[in-house]
């Protein structure tokens, strides 16, 4: 057996009620509460992160493919969307899903309140499956196999706006020359609490309806929605593509850019900032594979690129949480280089012994060392039941709730992650075992004859 591990084991069990036994305690407890703290905070921010995006790819997958056009206008511009990609979409094993929309412009009046809408026309190819969630009340559209559904969805938001409910029949007003209108009936109510972006404006209809009403043929229509499969990506493979493109970038930009001045401070930068994100790398492999495959004049764009401040600020949330996580993990070096002091300036003549006897400063460092982590493994242990149990009652009893117009959602997610949890075990094992090397230097210092008489 290790002589600094047996020792160690000795000297391990503290008295109940010693000085030394609540030292022991503050240790576990500080690790404890700090892994905790940690692992609660990513399964909330990855939930968080989640169900936000679920949201948006629910009402607008991964990627558009629009007519290419420099108008700025709501409405797009018409296409035949019978593509390669929507007639044989398996030509592409990571596409899940393909369909068809159009919007357009207008205004919903009821007897008492006018209202301006976005109608967002579909096709029988709509999938219902990932919309569902955000349907509250009613059902979805029911498509006739002949002229347009008189038929709508709308937002709980427009629903309270104007006064109406399911089963209520509104006049949508159509911007165009001459102005048309079309009496609807509200079949189903949904709710995303993304009201800048869906809930405030967006109606849900008939695309036949906005054919009919822009005079475009049976194949046109304004853009396809294609949902991706991530699973079919390789994440090791993505990252080492990533890494290539990254590198490149720094040499046309940095290193082979003579209006850099220092060349090494900006690429030490750039390497510092460098970030990896497999569903943006994912969603840009898909869209670079599907524009090789179009004409050229159409467009292909991510979601995030859509909808680039809502994506940027989930980021921004992701950062925060890592810095949370750098805090704890000071805090928790702090406490254990302290306990480590601690311990030793109580252990001084058992140094000051071991020392006369002949033992090196190594093996008396070794003992201490072996005594910090094993207060830091309790602590793992005491952090993963405490982080785990909370999040999994979280996840069950949605006991903390939000505001849902604020947080977009009315209680706080949680996201399963073994990898994360498992990641956030070792980091804070190895930062704090590494940390014990610290303040068992001052074993150095000590000298036997002076430790022997300490008291």
């Amino acid at each position: 057996m290790n002589l600094s591990y047996f020792i160690s084991k000795r000297i391990r069990t503290a008295e109940a009620g010693s000085f030394s036994s609540i030292i022991h305690k503050v240790a576990v407890a500080s690790i404890a509460i700090g892994l905790a703290a940690a692992i609660a905070s990513f399964l909330i921010m990855e939930g968080f992160q989640n169900t936000v995006k679920e949201k948006i790819y629910s009402f607008s997958n991964h990627l558009l493919i629009t007519k290419f056009t420099m108008n700025n206008a709501v409405a797009e511009q018409p296409f035949e969307f019978t593509i390669d990609l929507f007639k044989n979409p398996e030509k592409f094993p990571f596409v899940k899903h393909v369909q068809e929309y159009s919007h357009k412009a207008g205004l919903i009046k009821t007897e008492n309140e006018v209202f301006g809408i976005v109608f967002k026309g579909i096709g029988k190819s709509f999938n219902r499956e990932s919309f569902s969630e955000n349907l509250i009340e009613g059902n979805f559209l029911s498509f006739p196999d002949s002229g347009y559904s008189h038929e709508i969805v709308v937002s709980r938001l427009i629903a309270n706006k104007i006064n109406a409910k399911v089963g209520d029949e509104v006049i949508l007003h159509f911007f165009q020359n001459p102005p048309r209108f079309r009496k609807l009936k509200i079949v189903g109510i949904y709710e995303t609490n993304l009201s800048e972006y869906f809930d405030n404006k967006v109606v849900i209809g008939d695309l036949k309806l906005v054919q009919q009403l822009n005079g475009w043929v049976a194949n046109q229509a304004g853009g396809l929605e294609v949902l991706i499969d991530f699973d079919h990506f390789n994440l090791f493979q993505l990252w080492k593509d990533d890494i290539g493109a990254y590198k490149k970038a720094i040499r046309e930009r940095i290193i082979d850019n003579p209006e850099v001045q220092n060349k090494f401070s900006t690429t030490v930068s750039a390497i510092w900032n460098y970030k990896f994100d497999f569903d943006q790398a994912a969603l840009d492999e898909a869209q670079r594979q599907i524009g090789e495959s179009m004409d050229y004049d159409l467009n292909i764009e991510t979601v995030r690129d859509k909808y680039t401040q809502v994506f940027e600020w989930l980021d921004l949330v992701k950062r925060q949480v890592r810095i949370l996580l750098g805090i704890i993990l000071v805090v928790v070096s702090v406490n254990m280089i302290s306990v480590i002091l601690i311990l030793v300036m109580e252990r001084i003549p058992m140094v000051g012994l071991l020392k006369a006897v002949g033992a090196q400063n190594k093996l008396i460092r070794s003992v201490f060392v072996f005594n910090g982590m094993n207060l830091v493994a309790k602590g793992l242990i005491y952090g993963n039941v405490i982080g785990l149990g909370f999040c999994f009652l979280q996840y069950q009893l949605h006991w903390i709730k939000l505001n849902p117009h604020d947080y977009y959602m009315s209680y706080v997610p949680v996201q399963w992650d073994w990898l994360t949890v498992l990641t956030l075990n070792v980091i804070v094992f190895a930062v704090v075992s590494l940390v014990l090397l610290l303040p068992t230097r001052f074993i150095a210092r000590i000298q036997p004859v002076k430790a022997i008489r300490f008291d």
